[in-house]
């Protein structure tokens, strides 16, 4: 039960109050010594007669009911004609009634905004089957600090803080069909580190056995420059770019980003940046060799690749 913090009486209270009525003390003098006015001491005494220690619980300020509520036949209509995508001064002329009742019944049916009345998109979800067929590329931007953060101190006057201290670029690779990540920590998200990190990726997939095919990043400027594309050529690779202004198509890096940021970048109080960014290849690997995935029945990512003994025990060394 929620008590307001300035609340005179809890249910113990009360009962406390009606006790010491009833042992022959007054009202007057009992309200005057818990802070209420003698009406309120004579109401719980007499609820307590009535009910007992039950009539001392809170109730519910609603009226038992209403004066005079909607009929049924007027909700109803006022349904219909939404669902015509009428506005709420349009149903109101239709059925006579005034727009804050409109109002408050479409709240209550849940149609107060019109893209209620759209059918919600259905999931798109696809999977490559083989791994190294696609992989979804991304960046993102993480604070500089020399110090710990506002977000395990708490922002404090007269504190030196970072500010100032610049940004550092988290880009990110994962693999559609085994959901084996890459991630490095680069200077910039301009072409060169993009380029960078894209030959950096390919080498990582090949060194467990993965040819990359095929690559899908956003529309940014480095991925859609001259030569990020040119760099892809070189590699053999073909560049997918997602719809603009529409993140879920490259879902699976999005998602890579927020386990990151809430298991590796957030998880515990950093000193320094640098310190951040030199645990990222042992979270990375953990991420890719221990940590269960959903999205693929709850094994490791590296487990799909279907690896021997022997290379098992060799890129694991």
């Amino acid at each position: 039960m929620d008590i307001h913090k300035n609340a005179r009486l809890t249910p113990l209270g009360r009962e406390h109050m009606v006790n010491i009525v009833l042992s022959g003390q007054t009202s007057k003098a009992v309200s005057a010594a818990v802070g209420v006015c003698p009406r309120t001491v004579k109401k719980w005494v007499e609820r307590f007669e009535a009910e007992g220690l039950a009539g001392l619980q809170d109730r519910s300020s609603r009226p038992d009911r209403l004066r005079q509520p909607t009929p049924q036949a007027i909700v109803d209509r006022i349904e219909a004609l939404r669902r015509q995508r009428l506005t709420g001064k349009a149903i109101a002329a239709e059925t006579g009634v005034s727009t804050a009742t409109v109002s408050r019944v479409l709240k209550r049916l849940g149609l107060n905004r019109l893209s209620a009345l759209e059918p919600a998109d259905p999931p798109r979800r696809y999977q490559r089957e083989r791994p190294g067929e696609l992989i979804h590329i991304d960046i993102k931007k993480l604070g500089r600090f020399d110090r710990t953060g506002h977000r395990i101190t708490g922002r404090q006057t007269g504190i030196a803080t970072s500010r100032g201290s610049g940004w550092e670029f988290v880009h990110v690779a994962i693999d559609d069909a085994s959901r084996i990540a890459f991630s490095r920590v680069m200077k910039t998200q301009r072409k060169a580190c993009a380029i960078a990190f894209l030959k950096a990726s390919v080498a990582y997939y090949a060194s467990l056995g993965i040819t990359v095919e095929r690559v899908m990043t956003d529309n940014g400027s480095c991925y859609r420059s001259r030569r990020f594309r040119n760099a892809c050529s070189r590699l053999g690779l073909k560049i997918i770019y997602t719809r603009p202004y529409t993140p879920r198509t490259n879902g699976k890096a999005e998602r890579f980003i927020q386990t990151a940021l809430r298991e590796w970048a957030y998880a515990r109080a950093y000193d320094t940046s640098l310190q951040r960014a030199a645990e990222l290849p042992y979270w990375l690997h953990r991420y890719n060799w221990h940590r269960p995935h959903g999205g693929i029945g709850a094994v490791p990512p590296i487990s799909t690749l279907g690896l021997n003994r022997n290379n098992l025990l060799r890129l694991h060394s």
